[in-house]
């Protein structure tokens, strides 16, 4: 039974670093029309750390613990998919790396990239989401 209840925390987590690995990219394209300075970049700012420091951080840090009691209590570490799954859950963690990079250049008005940027990069963690998910649901190898 605690297999499934670490199961259950592990899809929360997920779905938590989700929504916020979503949502972020999101604030800096409209965050790049902010003028520095001006009160709306500030609440941008405001709104950008909490978010990462809240809510994606946390996130990421329950659904790499769950995780991985999962896979080893699984034994699904020796699992070719979990192999792949594992590759783009490293490339998604250096995403958020990515995240909190851009977070701290926007909050020193450092910002060198244009909104376009930001949108494009909004969806490397769908792209990411899909490959993980369908590894992890249809196991396909």
């Amino acid at each position: 039974m605690l297999y499934e209840w670490i199961k259950a925390l592990h899809v929360v987590a997920v779905i938590s670093w989700m929504a916020g690995m979503l949502y972020l990219p999101r604030l800096m394209v409209y965050h790049c029309d902010a003028p520095a300075g001006s009160q709306q970049s500030e609440t941008f700012k405001v709104m950008e750390r909490r978010l990462l420091k809240a809510i994606i951080n946390p996130a990421m840090g329950v659904t790499w613990l769950a995780g991985l009691w999962l896979a080893w209590d699984g034994g699904w570490y020796i699992s070719g998919w979990f192999h792949a799954k594992f590759a783009l859950v490293l490339v998604m963690s250096g995403f958020h790396g990515a995240l909190s990079r851009w977070v701290k250049d926007f909050a020193a008005d450092r910002n060198m990239r244009p909104a376009k940027f930001y949108r494009i990069a909004n969806e490397v963690p769908t792209v990411l989401m899909i490959g993980i998910v369908v590894l992890v649901i249809v196991k396909p190898f």
